[in-house]
This record gives structure tokens, sequence and C-alpha cells, in this order.
């Protein structure tokens, strides 16, 4: 992107569930230091998501770009980033941004997060990188409100994944297969598996 400062973020695999928590904490703490880095241009980070609250919208394995932005600029029903001990949430703005902070919640997710504190926010989803391929979804425009279509959807859509536990499986499974399917196509050689940054969505 013009302007901005694309960044992947390798995660290590092997480590004890306590180093990976500090490793965690730490590429947050990178992540969230690369997009503050300077209010005056547009900085960008690459992302790898490995939640599922905000299925059907972002699904494990994605790659999503996340842009800085200030609470000014976003919009209920964007997505964005922020960072809350240590972990990077990938969530819906569900409310305008207060001076108290703003509100969250993942579409698959029956609540929202409790309120975070206004510096908390890191960035806005910008585009997936799907494949080799930019992808804009419905729920996934960087400019989109919430009474747009394409909340609504995700967010209905959402609902039953997250309360019809054979309706989830499924539809990870689906996801799976397709993405193994799309790799073998483009990749027939065994390849080492490398991972962006965790981030839980």
């Amino acid at each position: 992107m013009s302007g901005g400062l694309a960044k992947n973020f390798l995660m290590l695999d092997g480590t004890t569930s306590t180093a990976r928590s500090n490793l965690n904490a730490e590429r947050s703490a990178l992540v969230a230091d690369v997009l503050r880095h300077n209010s005056h241009s547009r900085q960008v980070v690459r992302l790898r998501v490995h939640g599922e609250s905000m299925l059907p919208t972002v699904w494990p394995g994605d790659v999503v770009e996340i842009e800085s932005c200030s609470l000014e600029d976003v919009l209920p029903g964007e997505i964005v980033l922020a960072r809350r001990e240590g972990r990077l949430i990938l969530h819906r703005l569900i409310a305008p941004c207060t001076p108290n902070g703003f509100l969250l919640r993942g579409d698959s997710v029956p609540s929202p997060d409790p309120l975070f504190p206004p510096e908390t926010l890191l960035g806005r989803i910008a585009r997936r990188c799907d494949e080799g391929r930019t992808v804009y979804g419905a729920g996934l425009r960087p400019i989109v409100r919430a009474n747009g279509f394409g909340v609504k959807w995700s967010r209905a859509l959402g609902m039953l994944l997250c309360y019809c536990v054979m309706a989830r499986r499924v539809a990870l499974k689906l996801h799976n297969r397709r993405k193994a399917s799309s790799s073998e196509r483009r990749n027939p050689e065994p390849h080492a598996d490398i991972r962006s940054a965790d981030m839980g969505a």
C-alpha cells in the first residue's frame, strides 16, 4: 500500500505454552509499535488469524492487512485490531467511540467484549489476502456501517455458527478442505509451514 510499511511477523512452532505466550506478547507489542510508529503516515501490517470468533467474515488461517488509524477514523461496523493483556483482538466495532473507550464484538460470539480503553486501538482491517489475491468481502470493506447489508449478513451467519455447533464444525471442515485443495493445486511440492503472528479473532 502506498505510504504504508508492510511487515510479516513469523511465528515459531514447537515452543512450550509459556514460551509461546511470552513470544505472542512480544510479537503483539511489536505489531503495536509498528502501527503506532508514525501518526502522520499510514502503517500497514499483515497478520494471519488463528481464532474463530469472526466467522464467517474472517476464517482461521486467513491473512489480513491492518492499517493504522485513529479512533476518529473508524465507524461502527468496521473490523478493528486492538491489543489487550498482550493479545491482539480482531473484532467488529459495534458502537461509536467515546472518550471512555470503544466496544467490540466478534461476529460469531453472543456478547460484546469488555470496554477497550482508547489507547488500545491499533488499526482497522483493510483487506484480506486470499491465495495471492486481494479480497474485499461484503462484511470486510474498510468503510462499511453497522446498518450495511454485508455486516448484517455476517452477523446473522455468525450467530448461526455461534449457537449451532454442528453448523460450525461443518463450515470449518468445508473451509479447511477448500483451502487444502487450493493449496495443493498451487503448490504440489511439500513446503514448510511458516505462519504469521498469532492473532485471536
